[in-house]
């Protein structure tokens, strides 16, 4: 029986051996592939995250200007909210490239450091409010571009403020990520 007992562990003490080995070695293969992964999306986030943080400096110039031109144009009533907005060159929105992030979010988001998923959600998010206050925007410009009263520039003049309030909220939390 001892015979039996001992062949035994002398036949399968090996073979779980070596499954283990096998499974150690799968195990450190598949974290050096995931932190790779890591270290080239983390490049690729930070990468469109500066040309965002980029444009919305470019573009906050500019919407500065248009609530300058509203506010000197106020209580003109012979110049219409799409004059105002042609003298200020026009309305700037920047663009909010996140698709980086978008593609780790929907499949590997595990990976990645929980403060960091958290500041990124967030820039999603107030991507999403910039997206929807620009669109508003667009839509009350083009429902009054011949308006020439105080309380429509007064109005245009708010929105621009808010646009503004979220882009340098946009900025603060991408300046947390790149300077990781």
């Amino acid at each position: 029986m001892k015979k039996i007992i001992k062949a035994f562990f002398k036949e399968i003490v090996p073979i779980v051996v070596g499954i283990l080995i096998a499974l150690y070695i799968n195990n450190w293969n598949e974290d050096r592939k995931d932190q790779h992964y890591i270290n080239r999306i983390s490049i690729s986030i930070n990468k469109e995250l500066v040309e965002t943080n980029d444009d919305i400096a470019d573009k906050l110039v500019k919407q500065r200007m248009l609530i300058d031109s509203l506010d000197f144009y106020l209580k003109d009533d012979q110049i219409s909210l799409y004059g105002v907005v042609e003298k200020a060159q026009g309305i700037f929105v920047p663009t909010i490239k996140i698709n980086s992030w978008k593609a780790i979010s929907s499949s590997k988001i595990e990976l990645m450091d929980y403060d960091k998923v958290s500041i990124l959600a967030d820039i999603e998010e107030q991507a999403e409010l910039l997206r929807l206050k620009s669109e508003k925007l667009i839509d009350f410009i083009y429902t009054n571009y011949k308006e020439t009263g105080e309380d429509k520039k007064e109005f245009l003049k708010m929105s621009m403020s808010e646009i503004i309030s979220t882009e340098i909220s946009l900025q603060k939390d991408i300046e947390i990520i790149i300077t990781e």
